[in-house]
């Protein structure tokens, strides 16, 4: 919600504050720059106009996202988007935009079909990223990756089965690169494996042989972002 009104990149049409909410810092700046957009309501309504879980006492209404351009993604020197096979879990995807954008990801690739939408939900698990961080919806991810390597950008497959090539060890991370992350479940599909240039792997020490999407791609895009910062110093 506050990044939501501090970013100002969608106009805001209502936002709710319920009436038993207690004054705080964060309250009292959304209330600020809420301006004449802000109302305050019964807690009850707070509850109707809710799309999520624990509202907190505040909701808003805005416009839509508009979808960036990937091709456009594409063309900037400094591409580091992070694309997602298929992960239809909506609190994952959030935390994963919130992550990317944290690590100072570009964009945001996503493919229409089998996959979450942005939702109040995935909004909530983002904590603001979305407000920040473009997001391209593309027919379909080994589509994007072609797209991708016409316009001279790394595609960079995080896989599991990938025991050759260390995530950190990658040599490439300073370069326009698009990190893909596979579903939860299967990992990345076959068709995304064989388009991806290189395919790199985040080593397990323990008993447990892998990470959830949403771990995987904090220590991928912060262990990128580090390397891109140090690098080109």
């Amino acid at each position: 919600m506050l990044e939501l009104l501090r970013a100002g990149r969608r106009q805001v049409r209502n936002v709710s504050v319920s009436s038993s909410v207690r004054d705080d810092p964060v309250l009292d700046e959304i209330c600020d720059l809420a301006g004449s957009a802000l109302e305050v309501v019964d807690p009850e309504r707070i509850d109707q106009l809710a799309r999520s879980d624990a509202p907190q006492g505040v909701i808003a209404t805005a416009a839509p996202l508009r979808a960036a351009d990937l091709d456009e993604l594409l063309r900037s020197p400094a591409a580091f988007l992070v694309a997602l096979d298929g992960v239809s879990d909506p609190r994952n995807l959030g935390a994963v935009a919130r992550v990317a954008e944290t690590a100072g990801a570009t964009g945001l690739v996503l493919p229409r079909h089998r996959s979450a939408r942005i939702t109040p939900v995935v909004a909530k698990a983002a904590a603001g990223a979305i407000e920040y961080l473009p997001i391209a919806v593309t027919g379909g991810i080994p589509t994007a990756l072609d797209r991708a390597r016409r316009a001279g950008v790394w595609t960079i497959g995080l896989d599991e089965s990938a025991e050759k090539q260390s995530l950190f060890d990658l040599e490439l991370a300073d370069q326009p690169l698009v990190l893909v992350l596979g579903s939860e479940g299967r990992g990345l599909a076959r068709l995304t494996t064989a388009r991806c240039d290189v395919l790199v792997s985040i080593p397990m020490r323990g008993a447990i042989a892998s990470l959830n999407v949403a771990a995987a791609a904090a220590l991928a895009c912060h262990e990128i972002g580090r390397r891109r910062a140090t690098l080109r110093s």
